[in-house]
């Protein structure tokens, strides 16, 4: 069984998605529809930068979001297609989406505003995140409790059972990676980001999102999607909006979800979008499994033949 996984914020490089746009008619019809939908030229600062504008949260999002809609497209016009899927953070936009539960184009106007307000929710150089390597969490949970002294710094990101990330307020980010030092850490390192996500610094950002979705139509999900704030599963529309809004400000379970897609019978996890990050966690997390990444069209080919698909080569 076939489970598709959507990257997040982080995983943008400049030129990402240009082969789809390039060699599939429905990729480049995603493209279109996204530049129609926020009134600019996105496809072109995803093509060709500047870089330090794709990074921009308010661009990142929807940029992240069209390259997987527009890779998990090309997906569809060879055949596959996947039979459960799951997002991580702002990848579980492009699961709805490829789900059907939510369309693209109200998608992408609400991820550029939650890219928005999630910057906005803290002024910049007052948050943090930092990946902690080597630690359980239960030890990282305690860290993070030491830590705090009346700041902010929680779990933000379980990406596998020894890849934590913690979010909130630098300074108490700051001593928790000092402290996970002490305690045996192998390698803790502060990531380049503009804000601290998913954690409780985030609810403004959530607060403000709440409208935003309340305007939008939401579909019940043709496949089974796992999500990241408790790793259930959403198979009715009425669970879409309140668990995206749960998500801003709380902690992404990927080995939850990982484990859960496994449970529901995946054997085969194809990462649809630009990067290889969730690919390589997969393998580490639920074992037996096949891992696939699609970034281009020369990764839609090998991913074809793994699955035995008819090739471009073959038709």
């Amino acid at each position: 069984m076939i489970a598709f996984l959507f990257p997040g914020q982080g995983s943008q490089t400049v030129g990402m998605g240009k082969g789809f746009h390039d060699a599939s008619p429905g990729a480049r019809a995603v493209f279109e529809e996204a530049n129609a939908a926020l009134g600019f030229d996105l496809a072109r600062l995803m093509f060709d930068g500047p870089e330090a504008e794709l990074a921009l949260t308010a661009n990142t999002q929807p940029a992240v979001l069209t390259a997987s809609v527009a890779a998990a497209r090309a997906c569809d016009e060879r055949g596959l297609r996947p039979a459960l899927a799951a997002g991580h953070s702002l990848g579980e936009y492009s699961a709805l989406v490829v789900a059907g539960a939510l369309r693209f184009a109200d998608a992408v106007r609400v991820v550029r505003k939650r890219g928005e307000f999630m910057q906005d929710a803290v002024p910049i150089g007052t948050g943090a995140m930092a990946a902690i390597m080597g630690l359980a969490l239960s030890a990282v949970e305690q860290v993070c409790v030491e830590a705090a002294r009346g700041e902010v710094v929680e779990i933000a990101n379980v990406n596998s059972e020894l890849q934590i990330v913690i979010a909130g307020h630098r300074a108490a980010v700051e001593r928790a990676v000092a402290l996970a030092a002490d305690r045996g850490g192998k390698k803790s390192v502060l990531l380049p980001v503009s804000a601290p996500f998913h954690c409780s610094l985030m609810v403004p950002a959530a607060e403000r999102l709440a409208k935003e979705l309340a305007a939008v139509g939401v579909a019940t999900p043709a496949i089974p999607i796992v999500r990241n704030a408790d790793a259930g599963v959403t198979r009715a529309a009425a669970e879409v909006t309140p668990f995206l809004l749960r998500q801003v400000a709380s902690p992404v379970r990927w080995t939850d979800c990982m484990r859960r897609l496994a449970a529901e019978g995946a054997t085969t996890f194809v990462e649809v979008g630009p990067g290889r990050v969730l690919t390589a966690l997969v393998k580490r997390i639920a074992e037996g499994v096949r891992g696939l990444s699609i970034e281009d069209p020369a990764g839609l080919e090998k991913a074809l033949a793994a699955v035995a698909l008819p090739s471009e080569a073959s038709r």
